[in-house]
């Protein structure tokens, strides 16, 4: 199932792209994560690996399959809660005046067992939109 949240934000794609892929600034402002370090590396790129767990406890190890800042870049999971048979996810900056971006979430889920699909993507659509909101609030105060 595709999921994809968006919003306009008061910052340029350069700080909303660094502020996104910072794993040491991603908790300042991300509530939907009480962890994110990078696993095999000190900077993220493409075929790096992460290490995100969310407040509810689930952990996932996620790869780069696509890192071109400060437009895009994506992952997908490599390990993850049982839960989950498939992940993958897109951010997307793109600007849309001076000093403004829309920020684009995209999300592809597939749970385990299938029935579980729709109740994860409505966890996951309610926290992107959390999550926008909190970039937002952190961007437009730097």
């Amino acid at each position: 199932m595709r999921l994809q949240q968006s919003a306009e934000i008061a910052a340029t794609p350069e700080i909303l792209f660094d502020l996104t892929q910072d794993y040491g600034r991603r908790l300042d402002w991300d509530p939907y994560l009480k962890e994110a370090r990078l696993i095999d590396a000190k900077r993220p790129g493409v075929g790096v690996h992460a290490w995100c767990v969310a407040t509810n406890g689930f952990g996932m190890e996620t790869r780069y399959v696509s890192f071109r800042p400060p437009s895009a870049c994506a992952v997908e999971m490599v390990r993850g809660p049982w839960l989950l048979k498939a992940f993958s996810g897109s951010w997307r900056f793109e600007p849309v005046g001076p000093c403004r971006t829309r920020v684009e979430f995209i999300y592809s889920l597939a749970g385990r067992p299938a029935f579980l699909t729709r109740v994860l993507a409505k966890i996951f659509d309610h926290d992107t939109r959390r999550r926008l909101a909190a970039l937002r609030r952190a961007a437009e105060v730097l």
